[in-house]
């Protein structure tokens, strides 16, 4: 539902239109700790109102200060300095960053030099006792050179208080209180922190990087009648292309030629193929099955489906939960907080009791290593970012960590009728016949639809669509020449078919005719207050010279539920989700599908009445208030309720103003969003009780003295490990159970 667009790397020199964004890659920013490095630096420099970074996504967006321009080279130079690597945009520099496997990564080749190092240090130790804490010493100081160094780089930056920071003065620390093996082994559990960060951050940037192979990289363009093999990025709108059967397709566009079973999977996550035909669209990435199928180009390579879901997701990435934020506050204060403390354990015991220095300080050094904040500030990025990918697989777009955050507090849910909670087209759902002698049966009524099929042949008029649709998925025959065709004015059509003279017509066109009420009135009436439009088939005959009209049957039609729409709404009822449906049809057809899904539903509303109704709900507290609609008329609604949630088949208008998105077109998608909301703040809750649950154990132990420094660091590391398993484990979320 959104498109790629390409980051600007700092070779870009062009300006930037005020305040919008700039994206660039940055390879190596694995962590929380290295997202507050990078904003921290960059927020220092001149005309930049705005940083944000992401450790998952991988990026930095910044925004120029309003009426100035990026000042790119020193971007570049900032980011450098800090230790990270701006990487290009090209599709096989991003392939190759995203699949570099970890030990060929730098964090990767240090895990594997320390880890040999320390391996070897404890050999020596026990082969030749006499060289004491040397091959420790040097251990810690390969390890080391690089924590140091970017340490020193932040320092530079005006940031002093860094995870690098922490583990650089308790590693040296350690190294001068004699405690060498414990600093081997800190930096090289460090290492492995690091590592595993990094690991996580890739596998989901893979989760999304993954779209990007769904469109096939050639395309078949067909050009006054040869066909030619080009790029598929370089199709454009308007242009026809070929698709064979078990090719995925190029391009978002129409069917002009051709029927098949088309495989949606890739794209919503559909499990079932759709049969398309002429007129039909289709995604790019999805699968053309058994035929072949000419398809005209609606939409360039940067704007499909593919391109718009990836962008959206990244751009979800980089913006952050309120969740995501308060931890970042929390951090900010709480690792300045906690080398106070340090400091206050390493310098206090000694002047009021016996404790020795080296003790305290020891102590002070471990407490250090403990406030290293990392299970606790990549416990929510990980999880929103899993949560975010699975949706976008699934055909649930969010815009956002806040978005996502807030759909699973949603109290009530406003619904579209039109093209939301019904198809969007009418269908034919009775056909009856007036006649009177008792054999009424179903040759009459496929009679009934011949004569009307072929009286509609050729019109656009919904309705007339309707029934020629419903002609040919009921009958083999061909329909019958109709003569003199002409409109009548507002109330239906006339010809004449097989030599009989005939109108299809609304029942406000009977009312001209001096008739007595007859039974077939009385079931008009019944099936309009069911919210039907009715046809009704008249045949004209003329007896010495006077027409007599004699009605033969008629035909009634809806806007029919979806099929998944009561489905849809059971699982928002068991979610504690109230729903209602707002629609600007008219009361009596809403009345009748309110009824008929059991569900409050109000009707005739302007796009201001449904704005008007949200807000209401807001200020009586029964928000948060989601909204749902596919059309020009719901963007008022859309961008008043809490969370605006877009149908994949609707306007740009709708797509471009609400905060969510349903690919799959499905009702049932909304309790699928709001399920998935609730597992992801449930996944951060638990990550955020893991990570502080075990600082807090260890920061008494320590300051206790009953654990020491390389406890405490593995302690750590494996907080970091499981915030992050967790995480990833709502990448094999189900959503069977909604």
């Amino acid at each position: 539902m959104s498109h790629t667009t390409p980051a600007k790397t700092t070779q870009d020199k062009s300006p930037q239109a005020t305040n919008t964004p700039t994206t660039l890659r940055v390879q190596g920013m694995d962590c929380g700790g290295c997202e507050r490095k990078v904003e921290a630096a960059l927020t220092r420099l001149n005309h930049v109102e705005e940083v944000s970074a992401s450790s998952v996504a991988g990026s930095v967006r910044l925004t120029a200060l309003p009426g100035k321009t990026l000042p790119h080279s020193e971007i570049e130079s900032t980011i450098t300095a800090l230790g990270y690597q701006i990487i290009d945009e090209s599709a096989d520099t991003a392939e190759a960053t995203t699949h570099t496997p970890w030990w060929k990564t730098p964090k990767g080749r240090l895990v594997l030099v320390s880890g040999v190092l320390l391996a070897l240090a404890w050999a020596l130790k026990f082969a030749w006792p006499s060289l004491g804490t040397w091959p420790f010493v040097a251990a810690t100081v390969v390890g080391l050179v690089p924590i140091v160094q970017r340490a020193g780089q932040a320092l530079k930056m005006g940031n002093p208080f860094t995870i690098e920071m922490l583990m650089s003065i308790a590693a040296i620390g350690a190294l001068a209180i004699n405690a060498a093996a414990e600093a081997a082994v800190v930096v090289f559990l460090f290492a492995v922190g690091e590592m595993l960060e990094g690991v996580a951050a890739a596998q989901a940037r893979r989760s999304i990087s993954a779209l990007s192979k769904l469109t096939p990289s050639t395309a078949r363009l067909m050009e006054q009648g040869n066909i030619r093999e080009v790029a598929a990025a370089s199709l454009q709108p308007g242009q026809r292309v070929q698709v064979r059967p078990g090719d995925r397709l190029p391009c978002d566009g129409f069917i002009m030629a051709g029927r098949s079973s088309i495989d949606e999977s890739p794209v919503n996550g559909e499990s079932v193929p759709s049969e398309r035909g002429e007129g039909e669209g289709v995604f790019a990435g999805t699968v053309n099955l058994d035929g072949v199928l000419e398809v005209e180009v609606t939409k360039s390579a940067e704007n499909n489906t593919i391109a718009r879901v990836i962008k959206l997701v990244e751009e979800a990435q980089a913006a952050k939960a309120p969740v995501a934020r308060f931890i970042d506050r929390f951090a900010f204060y709480y690792m300045p907080a906690v080398v106070a403390v340090a400091l206050l354990v390493a310098i206090v015991p000694p002047l009021v009791s016996p404790m020795l220095w080296s003790e305290s300080i020891y102590r002070a050094l471990a407490l250090l290593l403990i406030a290293c904040p990392c299970a606790l500030v990549i416990s929510t990025p990980a999880a929103i970012a899993a949560g975010l990918s699975v949706g976008a697989r699934h055909g649930l777009l969010m815009k956002g960590g806040a978005v996502l955050e807030q759909l699973g507090k949603l109290k009530r849910v406003a619904l579209d009728k039109t093209g939301t909670l019904t198809a969007g087209t009418p269908t034919v759902t009775d056909v009856e016949s007036f006649e009177t002698d008792g054999s009424v049966d179903q040759n009459r009524r496929d009679e009934i639809v011949r004569l009307a099929a072929a009286l509609e042949q050729g019109s656009s008029h919904p309705l007339a669509v309707a029934i020629s649709d419903y002609f040919h998925r009921q009958q083999d025959t061909p329909l019958p020449t109709v003569q003199g065709a002409h409109a009548l004015a507002g109330h239906g059509v006339a010809g004449q078919v097989d030599g009989r003279t005939l109108m299809l017509v609304s029942p406000r066109y009977l009312q001209r005719f001096n008739r007595p009420t007859s039974d077939g009135d009385n079931r008009i009436a019944a099936l309009e207050a069911q919210g039907k439009s009715v046809a009704v088939l008249i045949e004209i005959e003329i007896d010495v010279g006077i027409e007599n009209e004699r009605p033969l049957g008629l035909i009634a039609l809806r806007d029919e539920p979806r099929e998944d729409a009561r489905e849809g709404l059971q699982a928002l009822e068991r979610l504690g989700v109230q729903a209602v449906m707002l629609s600007g049809d008219n009361a009596r057809t809403v009345a009748a599908i309110g009824d008929q899904l059991g569900i409050e539903a109000e009707g005739e509303l302007m796009p201001e009445d449904k704005a008007q109704r949200v807000r209401q709900w807001q200020a009586q507290g029964l928000g948060p208030i989601g909204k749902v609609g596919d059309g020009i008329n719901d963007a008022p609604a859309l961008a008043a309720a809490e969370v605006g949630i877009a149908m994949g088949s609707g306007t740009d208008v709708a797509l471009e103003t609400a905060d969510a998105a349903l690919l799959k077109n499905r009702v049932a998608g909304i309790a699928e969003m709001i399920a998935l909301s609730r597992a992801t703040m449930r996944n951060v809750k638990t990550n955020v009780a893991l990570a502080l649950g075990f600082k807090a154990l260890f920061l008494v132990s320590t300051a206790l003295g009953i654990t020491g420094m390389w406890v405490a660091v593995m302690a750590d590391t494996g907080a970091t490990v499981l915030v992050t398993l967790n995480a990833l484990h709502l990448l094999r979320y189900r959503f069977n159970d909604v």
